[in-house]
């Protein structure tokens, strides 16, 4: 088991935070990389720096001995973790934990609308080999859908009357805190390379991803099925983006959003009785 102090970059976002939770009840120290200044507590330190400037990385590295890099975005995720390697090499860091998405190396870089909807899994794979080539002590996870990503694509897409529902897509949603609880574990134990795949329960058609969220806030529209080209999307269709054999996840679709809507209205009922 590894010991130190645990560097987690993107330390906020939907899955950092929950691996900082999980690295904290695990009783370790534990420092994060934000671009926002947060007051730090016993046991947490906040650091203010910005990967993809390259600011603020060496002194977020100083004294930690572990590595959960959760930061990234649609863009500049290689160039941002070779700033992220290079500072991590002179500070000696024993281990480099990335989180990956399933499908990373199977979905060919993508171009025009292609690149758009799916460009995310050919920067993923570069990254991994950023991670890979490093010359660090690593491991990398990769992931299915998170169920936040899913809730965020209906929301949008339900404020249209009517809802374009790309053809033949299906995804494979999962937990966050799940997947943290995973890298927790990764992050507390040896480098280890390419670890198997983490899926959810059940593998969904976008339609069906569409009309529970529609059975869960009581609302309805019509859906009309359109043809996405491009060789991207065709190994979507196929399935490049699941992993039906790590279907580990325990939390479906539908009870994450029972959830959501039981924690909404929680928040709604408060404000009126504030």
């Amino acid at each position: 088991m590894s010991t130190g102090l645990i560097l987690v970059t993107g330390g906020t976002g939907t899955l950092g935070r929950h691996v900082v939770a999980r690295l904290r009840d695990a009783g370790r120290d534990t420092r994060v990389l934000s671009r926002h200044g947060h007051p730090s507590e016993d046991g947490l330190e906040y650091v203010v720096g910005d990967l993809l400037k390259d600011e603020g990385v060496e002194a977020a590295l100083d004294g930690a001995t572990t590595v959960v890099h959760c930061a990234g975005g649609r863009k500049g995720d290689d160039e941002a973790t070779r700033n992220l390697v290079r500072a991590a090499l002179g500070a000696k860091i024993r281990h480099l934990v990335y989180i990956s998405v399933v499908g990373a190396d199977r979905v060919p870089m993508a171009s025009g609308i292609d690149r758009t909807m799916f460009g995310y899994f050919g920067t993923k794979h570069a990254t991994e080999q950023v991670v890979s080539e490093s010359g660090l002590p690593w491991t990398t996870l990769r992931a299915t859908q998170f169920h936040d990503l899913m809730l965020l694509v209906a929301q949008q897409t339900m404020k249209l009357p009517v809802l374009p529902i790309p053809q033949g897509m299906r995804f494979q949603p999962i937990d966050a805190g799940e997947v943290a609880g995973r890298l927790a574990e990764l992050a507390l134990g040896k480098p280890a390379g390419l670890v198997p795949d983490v899926g959810g329960p059940r593998i969904y058609s976008l339609p069906d991803v569409f009309l529970a969220y529609m059975r869960a806030t009581d609302t309805e529209r019509f859906m009309v099925p359109v043809h996405i080209p491009g060789e991207a999307a065709r190994a979507i269709r196929a399935g490049a983006n699941l992993a039906p054999d790590r279907a580990v996840g325990r939390l479906t679709w539908e009870e994450f959003l029972a959830e959501r809507i039981r924690l909404a209205g929680h928040r709604v009922r408060e404000d009126l009785a504030a």
